[in-house]
């Protein structure tokens, strides 16, 4: 005895009998909106182009490194490049320096010793217009070459030091004691061929160069509004390696000279 089904599919579908049994592929994949191709394949679309969904992908993983760059740049990290011999040895015109942004963040503060990359408009630059909101946010994004109001210098004193020049060792002094500059100093430099006596205000720093017979640093301004002093506010980050050229690679380290100078000073805790 036999009974006749009529003819399915592998899920159940049934047609008529007598009716042609179109392709399975065709019936699911051709919606409403689209029409089977000549061949019972599928037409090809202008989303369906070779290479236009490889594209889409490189364009949406380039934006998305662009703007990681961007925000890095801008609160984390921002590389300069050193225009002068006045930090020489410790840098060389042509270094390429990065400045960690986020050294004295979350309540940190400038430390004597440290090489600090700051914005001289009103200091070292004491006339000079402070930049407009539309720079000073492309600054922050890096999209604009930081000029000559940019400067890299030493960090000698900070916010309540007394610092002078020089005693009768030919010593630089910082709140009463003599400062070793010999592991950073320039070959054949004196600490200072200008004397000086200053006390440094609240929220400013007094800042040299490693190469004091070439630099134009805090000595320079002492009749200039601030006194030569810069504000620390002013400081757009730590630097603390050279990363190039290749064969210079290193990090830029706090001379162990300014830990002699810790607990002095009108802070009356290391700095």
């Amino acid at each position: 005895m036999t009974t006749h089904e009529p003819s399915t599919d592998c899920d159940g579908w049934s047609a008529p009998d007598g009716a042609d049994h179109p392709a399975r592929s065709v019936v699911v994949s051709a919606g409403p909106d689209r029409e089977p191709g000549p061949e019972g394949g599928q037409e090809e679309g202008p989303e369906d182009e070779p290479g236009r969904g490889w594209g889409r992908d490189l364009l949406l993983i380039g934006g998305t490194c662009l703007i990681l760059l961007l925000v890095v740049n801008a609160f984390v990290a921002r590389p300069f490049a050193v225009p002068s011999g006045s930090m020489e040895n410790t840098l060389r015109p042509g270094d390429r320096v990065v400045a960690n942004e986020l050294a004295y963040a979350f309540g940190g503060h400038v430390r004597r010793g440290d090489i600090v990359v700051f914005d001289g408009t009103g200091s070292f630059l004491p006339y000079a217009d402070e930049p407009s909101a539309g720079r000073r946010l492309l600054d922050r994004l890096g999209l604009a070459p930081g000029g000559d109001s940019v400067f890299v210098k030493r960090v000698i004193g900070v916010g309540g030091d007394r610092v002078t020049c020089c005693g009768s060792d030919g010593r630089l002094r910082v709140n009463g004691v003599p400062l070793d500059e010999s592991a950073y100093l320039a070959p054949g430099d004196a600490p200072s061929r200008v004397p000086f006596d200053v006390v440094v205000p609240s929220g400013r720093l007094w800042v040299m160069g490693d190469h004091r017979s070439d630099s134009r640093d805090s000595r320079d301004h002492l009749g200039e509004p601030g006194g030569g002093t810069v504000p620390e506010s002013k400081v757009i980050g730590r630097a603390e390696w050279v990363v190039f050229p290749f064969g210079r690679w290193t990090s830029l380290d706090r001379p162990e000279a300014f830990a002699a100078t810790g607990g002095t000073g009108g802070h009356g805790h290391p700095r």
